[in-house]
């Protein structure tokens, strides 16, 4: 698999990913694909930040995710818990 980077992501804002779960699958929609100030070594991908949105009324654990997407397939994504909105909670991913 080659290494992911922003511009795997950035035409799939406001899409859904859906992640599996031991009992079943969630659905997650990218809300944000950005890069990060920092600049990257030689040879090194630049840094860049997901947020994903989430209606499950409860916040799901920080951890990897195997998450299905129509055109990327099937990629894990370590995703954190960051924020709790009206409707449910952010989850942010880091690529370094």
């Amino acid at each position: 698999m080659q290494l992911l980077t922003v511009d795997h992501f950035t035409g799939c804002v406001n899409e859904t990913f859906v992640a599996q779960l031991d009992d079943g699958t969630v659905d997650f929609q990218l809300v944000e694909a950005r890069s990060l100030p920092a600049r990257a070594p030689a040879g090194f991908r630049s840094p860049f930040s997901l947020l994903f949105r989430n209606t499950a009324a409860v916040v799901l654990p920080q951890q990897t995710y195997r998450m299905r997407h129509g055109r990327l397939g099937e990629v894990g994504i370590f995703l954190v818990p960051v924020a709790m909105e009206r409707g449910g909670f952010l989850y942010q991913a880091v690529f370094g």
